[in-house]
């Protein structure tokens, strides 16, 4: 290398250069390849939360569908109201008033869960709902049937507030618009 001409050695240098700006120039165009190729799959992942949960919405709706459809069953016919009621000793009458109360709750809380009305609101359709004798007597028949719900459930959470707006309407009815937690005592998720 001693024997050559400096023009030679600086086209090398020249070259190593131009090599090492190649190289670094494809470094960064992988690196800012593969930013976007990871911004692209965080807004895909993004996406198929979003999708997943639109599922999960669509998916409670039409279980309530069917619900609906069997509750229709039972106020049309009492026989299918008797068999399928796990309260005893209501007239035909009273058993279909059950059945609609059965409804009403639900349909709250079917709006709750797929973002319909958020907890404040729920809270103000159940405090109304709660001034109602036969939900009052509904929801007192159907005390056991809540024991089972696993305690941090969302079904849990609300009868848990409806208890306590109907423990609140009984020692002062008047005041039934201030019942129950406070607003934005958002349940545990």
């Amino acid at each position: 290398m001693a024997t050559q001409t400096p023009a030679v050695r600086h086209s090398r240098i020249g070259s190593a250069v131009a090599s090492g700006r190649d190289l670094m120039r494809a470094f960064f165009t992988r690196g800012s390849r593969r930013r976007r190729q990871e911004d692209i799959l965080l807004e895909l992942l993004g996406q198929l939360r979003l999708m997943t949960e639109e599922i999960h919405r669509a998916n409670l709706i039409q279980q309530y569908r069917l619900t609906l459809e069997q509750m229709d069953r039972m106020v049309d016919d009492p026989s299918m109201a008797e068999a399928a009621s796990t309260l005893s000793g209501l007239s035909e009458a009273r058993r279909r008033q059950m059945i609609f109360a059965n409804r009403q709750y639900g349909n709250l809380l079917l709006s709750h869960r797929v973002g319909a009305c958020d907890w404040d609101e729920l809270l103000g359709h159940l405090r109304v709902l709660c001034r109602n004798a036969r939900f009052a007597e509904y929801w007192d028949r159907t005390v056991e049937h809540r024991r089972s719900l696993p305690g941090d459930s969302l079904e849990a959470q609300v009868g848990a507030a409806v208890d306590i707006m109907l423990e609140e309407l009984a020692e002062d009815p008047d005041e039934w618009w201030i019942v129950g937690p406070s607003p934005s005592s958002e349940p545990m998720s």
